[in-house]
């Protein structure tokens, strides 16, 4: 299986215009993509990343108002953690305290961190990387892009136990062990490199998560192209895993699969990207439909709240 690291992640949130002002104004992000979310198109899906929506680099958020706020815990992903030069972490401490937000402290495996959390209460961190990173930061007027976020630094997933996490990390997807402190041990895929990490933080005395507001739906990993995805199709399979039939998102295709503490996860394919249906200069102005829902675009306009 040929795994490049991270591709998104998608999290629930409960207010759209409340979510674009914080990830686009606060975090300093670009809004890449409005749709909606394909099975239930009565809802928004608003992709967020870096200037050119690179895989790596994608935060993204289906809006289901009606669903009671989430519980992080055991069986779900925790923190998602962002990477800045590590001599920017000053400037987002001094940024995000500005806007009311509570900021913590976040070391760990020799990395400086902070961990704050969105307005729905999805737990967020920002690393000090001193690793090379060539992904460059949106261009934002209140971020200079010397301190601008470039991507994803890791994902934190939470297990009671976590034999059986490691084994479909290591066994079934390719990703080795490269550093343990404590209970907590980060895997990264053989490449390794900006935007690949997954930590996986052992707590037995963690309850299990609830989905809902404020949680991760979905952790989603990188494979380059359609060719690579049926392989890994055909291996999660071979090995036992329930997988997803290849679904068509548009932007990538995708399959999906649970880790057997409950985790979901995506593989998704880098291409064909999101300038398929808009130059990258005007990404995410205007809502973009699939074919299949074009026909219905004034019912769905009718029923989605207007964005800052």
């Amino acid at each position: 299986m040929r795994l490049l690291g991270l591709h998104h992640v998608t999290a629930i949130a409960a207010d759209p215009k409340r979510n674009v002002t914080f990830y686009t104004q606060v975090l300093g992000l670009r809004l890449v993509k409005k749709t909606v979310n394909f099975d239930d198109p009565g809802t928004y899906h608003l992709y967020y990343g870096g200037y050119g929506a690179t895989p790596g680099t994608l935060l993204t958020f289906f809006l289901w108002g009606n669903l009671p706020r989430g519980r992080a815990g055991s069986g779900m992903t925790g923190a998602v953690a962002y990477a800045v030069p590590a001599a920017a972490l000053d400037f987002w401490r001094a940024r995000l305290r500005a806007h009311g937000l509570a900021v913590t402290e976040a070391p760990r495996l020799g990395e400086s961190a902070i961990g704050f959390a969105d307005p729905d209460g999805l737990p967020l961190e920002i690393v000090g990387s001193a690793e090379s990173d060539p992904r460059e930061a949106p261009p934002h007027p209140e971020v200079p892009a010397a301190q601008g976020i470039r991507g994803f630094h890791s994902v934190t997933l939470l297990a009671g136990t976590g034999e059986q996490t490691a084994w479909i990390l290591t066994q079934a997807m390719g990703y080795r062990l490269l550093a343990q402190d404590g209970a907590r041990m980060r895997y990264a895929p053989e490449a390794g490199g900006p935007g690949t990490l997954v930590d996986l933080l052992i707590d037995p005395q963690q309850p299990r998560g609830r989905s809902g507001i404020g949680t991760v739906h979905h952790v989603a990993f990188r494979t380059p192209d359609d060719a690579d995805q049926r392989q890994a199709l055909a291996e999660l399979t071979a090995s036992g895993i329930g997988v997803s039939p290849i679904m068509d998102r548009s932007y990538f295709h995708s399959i999906y699969y649970r880790e057997p503490n409950g985790v979901l996860f995506e593989i998704a394919t880098d291409g064909p990207g999101f300038t398929v249906d808009e130059p990258l200069d005007r990404l995410g102005g205007s809502l973009r439909l699939p074919p299949w829902h074009e026909r219905n675009r004034t019912a769905i306009e009718a029923v989605l709240p207007p964005l800052a």
